[in-house]
């Protein structure tokens, strides 16, 4: 019997690899180390009888042809899409909400400022044609620079079509705004602080960026790219964001592929430039056909693999792939809703996500602090209370709430995420945040469990805290992720193969990353056949 192909980490990318190269008749066999599937995108139990989506809180979207190859739906997936895309908080007691039809969110805006409103119908259409053209490039596997294939020629002139059918205006627009920092993107349309930090916010989440920082407009339009609605959409599941990574799993394992949990892999075995087998803290070895990671590269490389296989130019460009994380996750047992006295009794405006980042300066603010490696005393939060839409999440009348928490850094300048007070520490901030704009919260919290950069790091496996696997930045996407010569989710090291989120796209929760390596893995597997 032939050897498997073995795929290193059960994330949602590893779960997409797996599929299609079951489907398309080859031995697959996901290892993980963990208990469940997942990576980053698990539903837990964090306080009895409240569940929650631990870390990622919210789709990419998934890419429509994962979706549909993979028939999640028949699988029990089934997504939640409140109206609400997000609501904005101000100090001053005024809510933004921004939806899914543009028309009610330009409603919304009229109501701060009536050029804006009309403004936010042009950027959306600008944005919307923009989207379309770099969704297409995400979907591409990056050509060879030095020598492009003849594949790789034609689908650049297809791209370069698809730049060149924008019209002037909006190539112009797409050149231009890349490079920019999103504060700057946003002040070019709007005049108001509250929306124009309610956009912006999408250009830095995740990264270790600021507005201000260079590139910020770039993450905005990759983020775009799966859903073009400025203000970014809703896309949860029923049953916490792991119901996805089940449904994925379950596609798998029909399509043929082997899922081993609770197998930790240690190092990945090289024999004659080739990747040959795995060995398991248990000491198995497993031997493959070909091996895929879906662990980060720094992770696949620094720890997995013996240095002496690497050539130095490789381990020093790898050693400044850049990804410090400045995320961390506080999810809170409540003993009721909270009282939002902005909103009025409207609960359809938690609906969605919450945010609260009320100007461009407060945004930079909570950034410079990570800068020089302290957490922020007034943080941006994003936040979900999913047990609105899914009351499963929660025991009847209680209810969860999950923020993701910016700026945290990786590194602290005075003292370490293993200290425990450090951890409890973070949680102030946040909490004393949300309660100015619904007091009553700190007397609803149950229980919450908090995680660090570090925590990303030691529990779930992404290096540097980093929930992108490696900075969204000009120089570390396209065919420069993770770096130049290796963008093709081959590495220098025979049969060995890379399928996460440190590959191109790598935008988050969308599956591009497995789907466009299972294609280029496919054909090399092909032709040896």
């Amino acid at each position: 019997m032939p050897d498997p192909i073995l795929i290193i980490g059960g994330g949602h990318n590893g779960l997409v690899t797996a599929f299609y190269l079951a489907k398309a008749g080859f031995k697959a066999l996901i290892i993980e180390r963990r208990s469940q599937v997942g990576g980053a995108a698990i539903t837990e139990e964090f306080h009895p009888g409240f569940r929650c989506s631990i870390l990622a809180h919210s789709a990419g979207p998934l890419r429509a042809e994962v979706v549909r190859d993979m028939q999640l739906a028949k699988h029990g997936l089934k997504f939640i899409t409140p109206d609400v895309n997000v609501t904005s908080l101000s100090p001053d007691g005024r809510t933004l909400m921004l939806f899914r039809d543009i028309d009610r969110s330009a409603q919304s805006i009229a109501e701060f400022s009536q050029s804006d409103a009309a403004r936010y119908r042009n950027f959306e259409a600008s944005l919307h044609k923009i989207s379309r053209v770099i969704a297409k490039a995400l979907a591409l596997t990056p050509p060879e620079i030095a020598e492009p294939s003849g594949p790789d020629l034609f689908n650049l002139l297809q791209l370069g079509r698809s730049v060149r059918g924008l019209g002037k205006k909006d190539t112009f627009n797409l050149l231009r705004w890349a490079p920019m920092p999103v504060a700057d993107l946003v002040s070019e349309f709007f005049e108001n602080h509250l929306l124009r930090a309610t956009i912006a916010a999408r250009g830095i989440f995740g990264t270790s960026l600021g507005p201000w920082s260079a590139g910020t407009s770039l993450v905005l339009l990759l983020r775009a790219a799966a859903d073009p609605n400025p203000a970014g959409g809703n896309f949860f599941a029923a049953g916490g964001i792991g119901a996805i990574t089940q449904a994925m799993s379950a596609a798998a394992q029909q399509a043929g592929a082997e899922i081993r949990t609770g197998a930790e892999v240690i190092e990945i075995r090289v024999n004659n430039g080739a990747a040959k087998s795995v060995i398991l803290s248990t000491g198995e070895e497993i031997p493959a056909r070909a091996i895929i990671s879906n662990a980060d590269p720094k992770r696949t490389f620094l720890k997995l693999i013996d240095p002496v296989q690497l050539t130095p130019s490789f381990t020093w460009r790898l050693q400044n792939y850049r990804m410090n994380g400045t995320v961390a996750k506080v999810n809170l047992a409540l003993s009721g809703l909270p009282n939002f006295p902005a909103l009025n009794g409207d609960n359809e405006a938690l609906t969605g996500r919450i945010q609260i980042g009320p100007e461009i300066d407060y945004l930079e603010r909570a950034f410079d602090e990570s800068k020089y490696g302290n957490f922020s005393g007034a943080p941006y939060l994003e936040i979900t209370i999913p047990s609105l839409t899914d009351p499963s999440l929660a025991p009847q009348g209680k209810h969860v709430m999950s923020i993701y928490m910016q700026y945290a850094p990786y590194k602290l300048r005075n003292g370490s995420w293993h200290d425990e007070s450090q951890r409890l520490a973070l949680a102030d901030p946040v909490v004393k945040t949300l309660a100015q704009y619904a007091p009553d919260l700190p007397e609803k919290i149950l229980s919450h469990q908090i995680i660090t950069p570090l925590d990303l790091e030691e529990t779930y496996g992404l290096t540097g805290g980093h929930i992108f696997h490696g900075e969204l930045a000009l120089d570390q996407v396209f065919t420069m992720r993770p770096f130049l010569d290796w963008s093709r989710y081959r590495t220098p090291i025979q049969d060995l193969y890379l399928c996460g989120s440190g590959t191109h796209p790598g935008t988050g929760l969308t599956g591009g990353s497995g789907a466009n390596a299972a294609r280029e893995i496919i054909k090399d597997l092909k032709i040896r056949r």
